[in-house]
């Protein structure tokens, strides 16, 4: 069952969702009758095309040493679009929200990051097959302090047009959905720890 705006601000005042920044901190334009719509943060990871001059690069995610995050630092660059960015079509790059988001498991509620009609319909995508937030997600039973996760973002350019990205873009919307039964445990994924200001877990 998704969760309709009322039913979302009750969970926000019950602490079964946790959004830092608090979505009150939004305008009334960022709530719809079923989602909430989250902000594009500064920093970007652009991927870079292969040198046309470099050896072949074939990616084998069931190799054992494979890893998203490792392979972005190495072929993606660092920019920042607090005072724009501009994604050329057929440009592939990551991103992340300003908002944090908490699902403590035994709240039974889970979600989805979806787009935008108004960003969809110039070519502009969020994510590529991948809009699941597990129940537990951004949840640390032994760190009551810690706010959440942001929402790292799969942006594609797939229209003709060049897009101008800035920080604070309203980039994507939120859907929050009621799961059956309490999980038996939160999300423990490679991605349970992620973000701008995060170090990634092979370094900690």
């Amino acid at each position: 069952m998704i969760l309709s705006d009322r039913e979302i601000a009750t969970a926000l005042e019950r602490g079964q969702v946790r959004i830092t920044p608090s979505p009150g901190d939004l305008s009334a334009e960022a709530w719809s009758s079923t989602a909430l719509d989250l902000r594009l943060d500064a920093r970007l990871q652009v991927w870079r095309p292969p040198c046309p001059t470099a050896p072949r690069l074939v990616v084998d995610p069931c190799d054992v040493a494979f890893s998203a995050t490792e392979l972005a630092s190495a072929h993606a660059a660092e920019e920042d679009c607090t005072n724009g960015f501009e994604v050329e079509p057929g440009m592939f790059l990551l991103g992340w929200t300003v908002e944090k988001l908490q699902l403590p498991h035994a709240a039974r509620i889970a979600a989805r990051v979806e787009g935008k009609s108004s960003l969809a319909r110039i070519g502009l995508g969020v994510h590529v097959t991948a809009p699941t937030i597990h129940a537990g997600f951004g949840f640390r039973a032994e760190d009551p302090g810690f706010v959440g996760n942001p929402i790292q973002l799969e942006i594609w350019n797939a229209g003709p047009l060049t897009v101008r990205l800035v920080k604070g873009l309203r980039i994507c919307q939120v859907i929050f959905e009621e799961v059956s039964g309490t999980p038996s445990r939160g999300y423990e994924g490679v991605f349970s720890i992620q973000g701008p200001d995060v170090e990634p877990p092979d370094a900690m």
